[in-house]
This record gives structure tokens, C-alpha cells and sequence, in this order.
């Protein structure tokens, strides 16, 4: 029998973090100690108050059953009291909040919601590669909208192609930005939301590294500006905020129609959040204060070492607002692919290269804050003995 792929499969390319596994796997296998700065997977543990309620749940009968397609009401609560806490915006927990199996599950079938073959979602470039893939599955188009330093990597509304704005039923945001670590402010939001509600499109706002600010910087939500609601939902996740990557817990909000849409997309391919693990999710919301304070004193201490060390050695990377992403330009000579492979064949570091999140990556590399201030300092020493200053 010949096995024979759809027409969607093959048009995705391969799955980034895939091939990098791949790659960090044959060296391993050859004994070679490995620094992985590569996937955006944190190395600090969940904490023990998400462990406990976690167990604690577990062991209670009433959570084994199927889990409501709408969640816990009492973990939509939860959401609801911390968000208008951390950015004075009310939501109502009936019909605003979808909690999700992470909030990549719930950007990868929000596509399936709105988009028909031949239509067309606008997609940050680059950009976490769901935003593609999920148009793709969905029979849609993407329309590319490039992310340059020239305009802090925010993209150009003005710029977008004006004959297939009858077309575009999805915009995807995402700010603070994967994998630029770029942020926004309201002003920026708040043209999204007019030139939304003027070609009737979908605000997909992705905020999954909201709460990972330095220097001061908070971000704001999309609801923080008037008439969000009307045309907007955002995706947060528990994953990096708090550790809970393997967990998948997250969820929607904005809209209501837009979350009942998403909502009843779900209820035809999974059955929810394990009830325990929702019961792990309030545990989380309950302690954020007391949880973020230290979790970004180490990434923050990560980045000033990584970035600094870097610039020691004329590297042009600028010191991130956001994310535990450093968004770094190759040397000259160099494209990111043959950047980064060089760093793992001479330093036995892995970062990923800019170009697999979309072409208007060529050039750059990102580089995760994802191991600890010894192994960050490894990595810089290992730089500047096997490749020396490569930027003079």
C-alpha cells in the first residue's frame, strides 16, 4: 500500500524545533556537552504551590470525569480576578474566558473558526510558526507582514497589500514578540484596532510572554484599549509565566462570539483541560505576586550576562524589554543557517536560526535564556575562544 500525504501536510514545511532536536540529538550522541539555547522551554522548575494543588486534585474522584468544554467556572474566575488586577480590564467569566490545552492548541484551530479556502490571514514575519500552519490546515492563504528593525519590528498596517484586505478574515499579533523579544505599546494596539474594524478582520493577539518584562516594563493587554472587545481575543499561557510548559494550560479571552466560534471547534476535537490541572492553574493565579519577582530577577540576571558578554565581542544585540529571547544579527558573511550551525559544530551551542520562523528572520539568530548564569558565561567564553570578534 502506498501511504500517500494530503495536499496540507506537504505543504508545511518541516517543523522548526523538530529539525533542531534532531541536530542537538546527533551531537549529544557523539558525547558533546551541549548548550542548548535553542527551544524557548524553561529550565526552572514548576513551583512546589502548583505541585501541591496539582496532587492535592488529582486525588479527589470529581476530577476524573471529562472536563467541562468551557472549563472550571472556578478556574475562569481565577482569570478573570487576576486580569483586572494586572491590567484593570473586566472580564466576564461566563462567556469571555476558554480555557485552553495551552494557548498554542487555541491559536492553531482558531483558523478553523473563521477561515474558508481562499481566505487569507495576515501573519507576523517572522513569527511563531502555528499562525501559518493552523491557516494552512484550514484550507487558508497568508499574507506576510514583515517585521524589520527599521520599525522595531512592528508591522507596517500601512504597507499591507490593499487588494486582498476583502479577503483578510485574521490578523495575528503577537507583542511582546517571538521570536524578535520586541514589544508594543497602546498607541500600536490601538491602530490594530481601528484598522481592524475598518476591513472587518479578527484581532489575534498572542500574549504568552506578557508577564516577562525587565527594567520596569509591563506590557498592556489589546483590551486596554476602547472597542477591543468588538473585533479582539487574546491568548495567554501558564507555560513560560509559570513554568507549566509540559502542563498545556492557557487560555482565550476577548470577544464573545469569537470565543463561542472557538469554543465549538474544540468541542469537535478535544474534551478540555484536565480538571486537576485546572484546579494547578488557580494555585498559579492565586500566587502570581509572590511567584514573578523572583522568576524575573533570574532572566533578567540571564539576559544582562548573555547580552553583555556578547557585546564584549562586538556582537550588535541590544538588551530585550521582554521575553527570555535575545534576538541577535549574524556576522557578515553569515546567514542564519550557517550562523547558528557554525556555533554548534565549533562551541557545541545550539540557537536558532532567524530564517526558520520566516523569511524577514534571515539574518538573525534567537538565542533562550533558558539555562543558567554558569552555563550562559560557558557559552560567551566558548564564543570568544573558538570564533574571536566577528564583527570588526
Amino acid at each position: 500500500m502506498k501511504i500517500e500525504l494530503s495536499d496540507r501536510l506537504k505543504k508545511l514545511p518541516p517543523y522548526l524545533f523538530v529539525e533542531i532536536d534532531r541536530a542537538k540529538k546527533r551531537a549529544r550522541d557523539e558525547g558533546r556537552d551541549i548548550i542548548d539555547l535553542g527551544i524557548g522551554d524553561p529550565d526552572l522548575p514548576t513551583p512546589n504551590f502548583i505541585i501541591d494543588a496539582m496532587n492535592k486534585a488529582m486525588r479527589d474522584p470529581a476530577n476524573h470525569c471529562y472536563p467541562l468544554d468551557a472549563g472550571l467556572p472556578d478556574f475562569r474566575r481565577s482569570i478573570a480576578n487576576w486580569f483586572r488586577k494586572r491590567y484593570g480590564v473586566g472580564l466576564n467569566p461566563d462567556n469571555e474566558i476558554l480555557p485552553l490545552i495551552g494557548s498554542k492548541e487555541g491559536i492553531a484551530h482558531m483558523p478553523l473558526a473563521f477561515i474558508n479556502p481562499g481566505d487569507i490571514a495576515l501573519v507576523p514575519d517572522p513569527c511563531y510558526p502555528p499562525y501559518k500552519s493552523g491557516t494552512w490546515f484550514a484550507g487558508g492563504e497568508v499574507e506576510l507582514m514583515p517585521l524589520t528593525g527599521d520599525n522595531h519590528f512592528l508591522p507596517d498596517l500601512k504597507a499591507v497589500n490593499h487588494n486582498i484586505l476583502h479577503k483578510v478574515r485574521i490578523m495575528f499579533i503577537n507583542y511582546p514578540n517571538n521570536p524578535t523579544g520586541a514589544v508594543c505599546d497602546k498607541r500600536f494596539f490601538g491602530n490594530v484596532i481601528e484598522f481592524a474594524k475598518k476591513h472587518n478582520i479578527i484581532v489575534c493577539q498572542d500574549a504568552a510572554y506578557s508577564e516577562m518584562g525587565y527594567d520596569g516594563y509591563r506590557a498592556p493587554s489589546i483590551f486596554e484599549i476602547d472597542g477591543a472587545k468588538d473585533i479582539a481575543i487574546e491568548f495567554h499561557s501558564l507555560s513560560k509565566t509559570f513554568n507549566m510548559t509540559g502542563w498545556r494550560l492557557g487560555f482565550a479571552c476577548g470577544n464573545p462570539e469569537i470565543i463561542a466560534a472557538l469554543a465549538r471547534v474544540k468541542s469537535n476535537i478535544d474534551s478540555g483541560v484536565f480538571f486537576a490541572i485546572q484546579r494547578a492553574g488557580i494555585a498559579a493565579f492565586d500566587n502570581y505576586d509572590r511567584h514573578m519577582k523572583s522568576v524575573l530577577s533570574i532572566y533578567e540576571e540571564r539576559r544582562n550576562c548573555l547580552v553583555e558578554g556578547l557585546q564584549s565581542l562586538g556582537w550588535k544585540v541590544e538588551k530585550p524589554k521582554a521575553t527570555f529571547y535575545v534576538w541577535c544579527r549574524v556576522p557578515p558573511r553569515y546567514t542564519s543557517a550557517t550562523f547558528a550551525g557554525e556555533l554548534l559544530e565549533k562551541c557545541d551551542i545550539i540557537a536558532t536560526p532567524g530564517n526558520g520562523f520566516g523569511q524577514s528572520g534571515e539574518g538573525y539568530i534567537r538565542i533562550a535564556l533558558t539555562v543558567d548564569k554558569k552555563r550562559i558565561n560557558a557559552a560567551v567564553e566558548r564564543i570568544r575562544a573558538k570564533m574571536g570578534k566577528l564583527y570588526t
